[in-house]
């Protein structure tokens, strides 16, 4: 699973029509195996099939029944989290995603598929190069949602002959300071040609302390930009453990990243710019496509809020809304308005940025936006 297909996935829960039948949203962290979410995933199951009546208990028995089997014979190995989504009834809908970084254990029925911890991941976990250059190997690596889906310079012909003539063990052993200056500077320029080509905004160096501080001496001033860290890796460490450690600096990176989000949002808040703050004003912001980014602590939680399907207008504060304010409608209905949010986000490819904390933030309820425009009037 690369972040082009997640996205593309995305795309497809969030624009699902509703039916008469509810959608599983299944969400399962697998890294300690079945007796880690099995427990919690049968409470769940057991309250909803006491809560669900009539056609809406069978449907949802019928989508469980997909899940059941799904689990019980599709998983990889080396899969950590699952993200499965279920309808039964006259418009079925299976679609299963398994990814390499875990995902919380989490169950819900609803009328559309709960998109929320698939919109947290794909802002966590971008893609993003890794260097590894040893005096035994020389790799690059792009890492997406936390797995390495390319051995990108394998993946060039015209590279192949090269890399088998200049980066032989025999060099790395013997070769002579002079020589090695050419060597790092011809990986280097590889590099540059790669990142480039495939448009990457995030680059990690891995190896041994001396390697990795000439080739970071070396970096051109636009690769060096994209520098996140340095990962100290010999040449007797496994890709995978080299991934691993670069992927953990890389998400505190990420979260860097976002709490530099928030400083400008705070900005534009203190400045009466391009941003909206507190949970209505930022709806109303997404509802009528101003938002360019959505930013969300991680702890967000607004309770209830409420939808009309009439109208389609959508608000806070279920509690006092048994008709439509905006229509009359009776056939108002409670909503997740957290949820809410990151559909109408995806639906306005507006982005999302997910903080781990911030104090700002949790003033104003734990939500926020920053606008492509502000409306006049």
């Amino acid at each position: 699973m690369d972040l082009k297909n997640l996205q593309k996935h995305v795309r497809t829960l969030v624009t699902l029509e509703e039916t008469n039948a509810p959608v599983i949203s299944c969400y399962l962290n697998l890294e300690e195996g079945v007796s880690s979410y099995r427990n919690i995933l049968d409470e769940r199951i057991g309250l909803l099939r006491k809560s669900l009546r009539g056609d809406t208990r069978r449907y949802f028995v019928e989508a469980q029944n997909s899940v059941e089997k799904f689990i019980a014979t599709e998983l990889f190995p080396d899969a950590k989290g699952t993200a499965i989504f279920s309808r039964a009834g006259d418009h079925p809908f299976f679609l299963p995603l398994q990814f390499r970084v875990p995902l919380p254990n989490w169950f819900v029925v609803n009328s559309t598929p709960n998109i929320y911890h698939l919109v947290e991941l794909k802002d966590t976990y971008y893609r993003f190069v890794v260097m590894i250059s040893t005096k035994e190997r020389a790799h690059i690596l792009e890492v997406n949602l936390g797995s390495v889906t390319k051995q990108i310079w394998k993946e060039r012909p015209e590279l192949i002959k090269r890399i088998g003539r200049e980066w032989t063990k025999e060099h790395y052993q013997h070769h002579r300071k002079e020589r090695e200056k050419q060597l790092i500077k011809d990986k280097i320029q590889i590099l540059d040609k790669l990142m480039s080509a495939g448009g990457y905004a995030h680059l990690m160096i891995a190896g041994d302390p001396q390697m990795t501080s000439r080739v970071r001496n070396a970096l051109p001033q636009h690769l060096a930009a994209k520098l996140i860290d340095i990962v100290v890796a010999s040449g007797r460490n496994r890709i995978s453990d080299v991934v691993a450690a670069a992927l953990k600096s890389f998400v505190e990176q990420e979260e860097r990243e976002s709490q530099t989000v928030v400083d400008r949002l705070q900005h534009m808040v203190n400045t009466h710019g391009l941003a909206e703050i507190g949970t209505d004003p930022t709806l109303d912001a997404l509802k009528y496509k101003q938002a360019d980014v959505l930013v969300l602590a991680k702890s967000y939680n607004p309770g209830p809020g409420w939808s009309c399907p009439e109208c389609e207008a959508v608000g806070s504060n279920r509690a006092i809304h048994e008709v439509c304010p905006e229509c009359g409608s009776k056939k108002v209905r409670s909503l997740d308005i957290k949820e809410e949010m990151v559909r109408m986000a995806e639906l306005s490819s507006c982005h999302t940025e997910v903080v781990e904390h911030s104090d700002f933030l949790m003033q104003f309820g734990g939500v926020g936006c920053l606008l492509r425009y502000r409306m006049s009037g």
